[in-house]
């Protein structure tokens, strides 16, 4: 910053240390002191793109922002629903909250259930929105009828998603060079399927990183979705994006509502 005549405006820098509450507790009164002699101390969360990360990567405060902001919305959409057709209502649920719940949702992958089972309570808030189902009656089967995945399998479409495009477009970069795959996959005979290699992590933490789930999740893909793209051409699998994506949700739908 300094050679290109910048400076850090201290009022506007915020300074936030990520680790296990074990190390954290090691750090005595830890600061980042800049040139001018001004001294910062560590906040216990900042904001970043939206996401507001936390010391301890719980997210448990970026969850609650996401809570009030997407009951805000369905109260609303509650004052006004009976006078709104159903593909109306179900158009506003979807651009207005459900934009809110994926929106970085790869960042909630192998977050504790208690976390996750308060973004899907907005989701069956939702839903009963939309449908006029009262509370007494069981949310699943109306999740099934609305074909909305629940929470934790729209985490995993995020990522399998992003694994695609980084293997069939090699880009973004800063993601291929995350994944890897092994030689002896790199055939692209029919017989042949896409997998990719997965690190060894020390860490329950981890297995949270893209690194680790992006393999985890793609290898566990039926074998009909990984196959290499046999026409010589720079596309890594046969499968076509909406082709993929399509037989996607149908995989991930049964795990959402299991027969």
């Amino acid at each position: 910053m300094a050679s290109n005549f910048l400076t850090l405006n201290p009022s506007k820098t915020e300074f936030l240390i990520v680790g296990l509450p074990r190390q954290l507790s090691k750090l005595q009164q830890p600061h980042l002191q800049l040139p001018n002699n001004t001294f910062i101390k560590p906040v216990n969360s900042a904001k970043n793109l939206g996401i507001i990360f936390d010391s301890n990567l719980s997210f448990d405060k970026h969850i609650s922002g996401v809570s009030r902001a997407c009951y805000y919305h369905i109260r609303d959409l509650r004052r006004i629903r009976r006078t709104l057709d159903f593909d109306t209502a179900h158009t506003i649920a979807t651009s207005l909250v459900h934009s809110k719940l994926d929106y970085c949702n790869s960042l909630y992958y192998n977050l504790p259930q208690s976390q996750l089972k308060r973004l899907q309570a907005i989701q069956n808030s939702l839903a009963r929105c939309v449908t006029h189902t009262p509370r007494s009656h069981h949310i699943t089967p109306v999740l099934k009828s609305l074909h909305w995945l629940k929470v934790e399998q729209r985490i995993q479409y995020k990522i399998i998603s992003l694994s695609y495009s980084t293997l069939q477009h090699n880009s973004p970069v800063y993601l291929r060079r995350l994944i890897d795959i092994p030689t002896r996959h790199t055939s692209t005979r029919s017989t042949s399927v896409i997998s990719l290699l997965k690190p060894s992590v020390k860490l329950e933490a981890g297995k949270r990183s893209f690194s680790y789930s992006a393999p985890f999740l793609w290898n566990s893909l039926p074998t009909n979705m990984r196959l290499p793209s046999t026409d010589g051409q720079s596309a890594c699998l046969a499968l076509s994006q909406s082709a993929f994506h399509k037989r996607l949700k149908t995989y991930l739908f049964s795990y959402s509502f299991p027969p």
